[in-house]
């Protein structure tokens, strides 16, 4: 699985975010101090970072790690299309290949990590033929890590929520196990009844505390609809700053006069939104979404899957993704975008703080770019990964 961690007490000779040489200074997985580059000789709890960039650990915000065949021979694609085709496919192969299990997810972890990311909010599944398994996996395997790398659990209910008898008793159940959100899937398009799936999990949510992360491919009218009942159920229940939509495609899809009342209502209950940067669809807007206060940030989805083959694990990708589809080229906006991979995200991994300054969780990326933004347009490798203050990866 994964070897002892060692921890490491400072990064030193760095640019953080592309400024002044510096040291970074680690106690107890923390970044005490943040100080001008000393000429004293490296220590052997400390690494010398050659005066590379230095950039906060990366913030995967949607994931699937619990269903991924990396590691495994390769799958050729089947099934049939659609959404609920793909839901399908994957049911019926998936005790096949062993998924999920500790084993399979710890490969997709580990080329996380390789990639810098050194957070991540998962989606497990969450069903009648799972029970509770794949979060007991995910749980497993990430402990590995022994805290080194920050996971929060969505427990989904990936074949439907209303259509299956059973399934809200599980998402009560996970709630009541620990997992930080419940998640829900297209209510009108999986269940065919958008108010009373949005009804059920809303009230899940309310009743045990926990987060709220739902898929939403639904776009149009359709899934504009399926926005305007979120926000109702969420200010009605008091669900403010614990309820995330991802995908959310017609967000991008409505005129810009309904976007921006939708924006605008979920920046005032801080309704967030995650991405995978889809290459066929038009990207959300970094500047309307900056302007109007609603948060958002960066997921890779399923890699290597019974959905698609694609995916590398890199989020950075996925931002460089999202830029290039969106037409993002000036300075400041392209590192808007790294702010977006990282610092900006902590809060959907449950980390308080992700940052290159004291009492920030000690999560560091090393790259040798110029800058920021050298960084994002050419996706160079990670050549150091530190997570909690002990070193993840070094290339």
């Amino acid at each position: 699985m994964v070897a002892p961690l060692s921890p490491i007490s400072a990064v030193r000779n760095v640019r953080p975010w592309g400024g002044p040489i510096s040291d970074i200074l680690i106690s107890d997985g923390v970044i005490s101090e943040v100080v001008p580059a000393s000429d004293a000789p490296v220590a052997p709890d400390e690494i010398d970072g050659g005066r590379m960039l230095a950039l906060p650990g990366l913030v995967n915000t949607h994931a699937h790690v619990d269903k991924s065949w990396w590691g495994k021979p390769w799958q050729s694609y089947g099934g049939e299309p659609g959404t609920d085709g793909r839901i399908r496919h994957e049911r019926a192969r998936r005790d096949e290949l062993g998924i999920p299990s500790v084993q399979t997810t710890a490969h997709v972890l580990g080329e996380f990590v390789r990639h810098g990311t050194t957070a991540i909010r998962t989606h497990v599944d969450v069903d009648l033929g799972l029970g509770l398994r794949g979060i007991e996996a995910v749980r497993e395997a990430v402990a590995a890590y022994d805290g080194a790398l920050a996971c929060e659990v969505v427990a989904f209910p990936q074949d439907g929520v209303l259509r299956r008898p059973g399934v809200l008793p599980l998402l009560a159940d996970a709630a009541r196990a620990g997992a930080e959100h419940i998640g829900g899937l297209d209510p009108a398009g999986i269940d065919r009844d958008p108010v009373g799936q949005i009804d059920a999990i809303f009230a899940l949510a309310a009743e045990h505390g926990c987060g709220i992360d739902i898929h939403l491919h639904d776009g149009g009218s359709l899934g504009a609809f399926q926005f305007d009942l979120i926000i109702d159920r969420t200010r009605r229940l008091g669900l403010e700053g614990r309820v995330n939509i991802a995908h959310g495609f017609a967000i991008v899809e409505v005129d810009a006069a309904h976007r921006r009342d939708l924006l605008q209502a979920m920046a005032e209950l801080d309704i967030t939104m995650t991405t995978v940067a889809p290459l066929r669809m038009p990207q959300l807007n970094l500047h309307e979404f900056a302007e109007a206060g609603v948060r958002y940030g960066f997921g890779t989805d399923g890699i290597r899957d019974l959905w698609s083959p694609y995916g590398t694990g890199d989020l950075m990708g996925i931002a460089w993704q999202y830029a290039r589809g969106g037409g993002v080229a000036r300075d400041e906006d392209l590192l808007r975008v790294v702010e977006l991979a990282t610092s900006l995200g902590a809060p959907f991994a449950g980390v308080e703080r992700n940052d290159l300054a004291a009492g920030s969780r000690a999560d560091v990326v090393l790259i040798d770019a110029e800058n920021p933004m050298d960084a994002l347009v050419r996706t160079l490798p990670r050549e150091l990964v530190v997570g909690g203050g002990r070193m993840l990866f070094r290339r």
